[in-house]
């Protein structure tokens, strides 16, 4: 089985975090594997290993050419890389990103499946999954608790707030994985010393048969204006209650045009 893992590399979140002069987070720096994604490659590993065979390529769009991230994720077991890293890639929204990763998956080779995390830890737009699987022509599952592969199908428990539904799709498929539901490998030194030699195509978007005014800002369809602090919570109305306490609370919510 080949299952292709979408990765992100994001900022440390435990360090405090920037904004460039066009509002967007700065990315400058060493970037790690999005906890988020580390459930995907474990999920993955895991398939492979029930399948009896096979391998994980990771998919993954980073500015400075950065491969830290990628590097932890080789480590856990997967074989392979491409990463997409280009400055024209900058302001990408939602759907540019989703335009480059499902190009970067096709360039990758023959995929029985793709996972990926339900959202960003500093995007969380959550609906990069979707559009990938659109993008490709492919059935899209989402928030996958359990998976399992056979007979040319995908099966998933999809997480709901009452429990678990059962959704089935023809392969090839995107399937988007709850955080939380296993639990990802700690790399070993073996595999930590491995993932330096594994192989990581660095492509630009040109290399995807992409135009530069498809992605980044030319293909963005928003725009950042303005960022500003979060006014400071104020202190709440205190009600006593002298027998009309009921009477306030209606007038105020009239006053707030909730009834």
């Amino acid at each position: 089985m080949k299952i292709a893992v979408c990765v992100k590399q994001i900022p440390d979140p435990a360090v405090p975090g920037s904004l460039g002069g066009d509002h967007t987070l700065e990315r400058s720096g060493k970037l790690i594997l999005d906890d988020s994604d580390a459930y995907g490659v474990e999920m993955a590993l895991q398939l492979v290993d029930a399948a009896g065979g096979g391998e994980v390529t990771l998919i993954s769009m980073a500015p400075n050419d950065e491969v830290s991230g990628l590097r932890t994720a080789l480590a856990m077991g997967a074989a392979k890389a491409v990463l997409v890293s280009d400055p024209v890639l900058q302001g990408s929204d939602a759907l540019s990103t989703a335009k480059v990763l499902a190009k970067a998956v096709e360039r990758a080779g023959e995929m029985d499946l793709v996972l990926t995390a339900t959202e960003s830890t500093d995007g969380y737009t959550g609906t990069v999954p979707q559009q990938v699987a659109e993008l490709l022509g492919w059935p899209s599952l989402t928030f996958a608790k359990q998976i399992e592969t056979g007979d040319g199908k995908v099966k998933i428990q999809r997480q709901t707030e009452a429990g678990y539904d059962i959704v089935e799709a023809s392969l090839p498929a995107v399937v988007s994985v709850t955080a939380g539901v296993v639990e990802p490998r700690y790399p070993s030194f073996k595999g930590i010393m491995a993932a330096k030699n594994k192989p990581v195509d660095e492509v630009s978007v040109a290399d995807l048969g992409l135009d530069a005014g498809q992605v980044g800002w030319g293909g963005a369809r928003q725009e950042i204006t303005d960022v500003r602090q979060a006014e400071a919570r104020q202190a709440g109305e205190k009600i006593e209650d002298e027998g009309d306490a009921h009477e306030k609370i209606v007038a105020f919510l009239e006053q707030l045009k909730v009834i």
